[in-house]
């Protein structure tokens, strides 16, 4: 299908408005993320669809004038078609995706054979207004930004809490002691160095033995049956020994462990 008469590049930069303004549009290439194309005239006279997208982002100020498709339009020859572009070699605009009527990417990429090509940069027509895609980098940098500032955020806040807690009320402090005057501090560095000997220590230091297995029965100690008489040793040896009420509850109350 043969594409619609390109106006020549003068006309084509002054008469869509870009922005609000109608001032000249940077060289293609640059880095044009903040600009947002809409011609709305053109949308009110053609449809926008697979076949007419490109004459549309033709007469955008992100249209490279000495790409290949420029040439095929010259020479009444759709723009996209590949069966011509695969032989050619320098720059060229390739329609990737489509979502008729509503998204269009637009790949720039620069041809060094007919299966070598190297993308260079992206454009999406988004409901009749075309933008250029921010690069990769871009993405992750300003990703990376707004993620350190919301960590400073927070280290700020937290430290001014931190020192909130350091200080002593003095209003407090005058009515229970009238010898400290202003306000105490808590030494963080101090108390980090506390902790780290701490917790070095602990590691130093066995684990705690486990507790000894409860007996079956209580007995007294053998030293208190020495003392007793012979009278008092047969009474006990005929009576059950004591049960502790806390340590030895007997084997039925004894809870089992699996």
């Amino acid at each position: 299908m043969a594409a619609t008469p390109a106006p020549p590049p003068n006309a084509a930069a002054g008469n869509p408005i870009v922005d609000g303004a109608s001032t000249a549009p940077p060289t293609p290439g640059t880095d044009m993320t903040g600009i947002c194309f809409r011609d709305q005239l053109w949308l009110n006279s053609f449809p926008l669809d697979r076949n007419l997208v490109f004459d549309y982002f033709a007469i955008s100020p992100f249209y490279d004038w000495t790409c290949n498709n420029e040439q095929l339009r010259l020479r009444s020859i759709h723009p996209l078609d590949l069966s011509h572009l695969s032989k050619m070699t320098g720059n060229e605009y390739m329609l990737c995706e489509v979502m008729e009527p509503h998204l269009f990417v637009i790949r720039k990429q620069r041809r060094d054979g007919p299966e070598k090509t190297t993308p260079l940069l992206a454009y999406y027509v988004l409901d009749g207004s075309i933008y250029q895609a921010p690069q990769l980098c871009n993405v992750f940098a300003a990703r990376i930004g707004r993620a350190l500032y919301h960590i400073s955020k927070a280290f700020t806040l937290t430290a001014s809490k931190l020192e909130k807690i350091g200080y002593v009320d003095t209003e407090k402090e005058g009515t229970n002691s009238e010898g400290k005057t202003g306000k105490e501090t808590i030494d963080m560095k101090e108390l980090k160095r506390v902790d780290h000997i701490l917790a070095s220590l602990q590691r130093k230091l066995p684990p705690a033995p486990p507790p000894p297995p409860f007996p079956e029965g209580y007995a007294p100690p053998p030293t208190s049956e020495a003392e007793k008489g012979p009278d008092e040793q047969q009474n006990t040896e005929t009576q059950p020994p004591p049960a502790d009420p806390i340590i030895d509850q007997g084997p039925s109350k004894r809870p089992k462990y699996q």
